[in-house]
């Protein structure tokens, strides 16, 4: 069993977690940043984190694993191994979350949703529909990150979403960022920001 401070110092030990001043894909500014694919590129290291994931929904009778592409999909595919079931990711087309390359959800599956980093919840709510949309009996929700200090709601019961590792991190407007003020230099990440 990991605990929170020994998932913490993973991230700490592999530069996952990043501090400085950060442009989010929201437009908000933050002084701290989580690069999830600085620990997932460890195949070692990702294993083990999702083992956990995997241990906290062991008595679920879980029998579909599911998370949104990028990061969800390797969680997914590592968190299925550890409970011995199907993995499956959902993906965007024309702006919306959806089930495409034949994959399926029969109406009362079991199914467990992944994802990396949650900020705001959007990406878990998306998925959340297209696994309602199916008739799929959600589970839970397990991440590896929360870090929206508990504000992020999935339309599901909190007693049903686990992570490994919960911060409160500050997000500012542009125009209230102290770092701004301060003239430290921004780093733009996240996917929105890649050319």
């Amino acid at each position: 069993m990991m605990t929170e401070q020994e998932v913490k110092q993973l991230l700490i030990d592999t530069k996952a977690i990043l501090e400085g001043h950060f442009l989010l894909t929201s437009g908000l500014h933050s002084p701290m940043y989580v690069e999830k694919f600085n620990v997932l590129q460890h195949p070692t290291y990702t294993e083990t984190l999702c083992k956990e994931l995997a241990r906290r929904f062991a008595d679920q009778n879980v029998e579909l694993v599911i998370g949104p592409m990028t990061g969800g999909i390797l969680l997914a595919h590592e968190v299925g191994k550890a409970l011995g079931t199907r993995a499956i990711f959902t993906e965007r087309e024309k702006g919306v979350m959806t089930l495409r390359r034949g994959f399926r959800i029969e109406p009362g599956t079991r199914v467990l949703i992944v994802e990396d980093i949650v900020t705001t919840g959007g990406s878990v709510r998306e998925v959340v529909d297209v696994v309602n949309q199916s008739g799929g009996d959600i589970v839970g929700v397990g991440l590896l990150v929360d870090r929206s200090g508990g504000t992020a709601d999935f339309g599901i019961p909190n007693d049903k979403v686990e992570a490994l590792l919960h911060l409160t991190v500050p997000t500012y407007h542009p125009e209230d960022c102290p770092l701004c003020k301060e003239g430290k230099p921004m780093t733009e990440r996240g996917s929105k920001h890649i050319k």
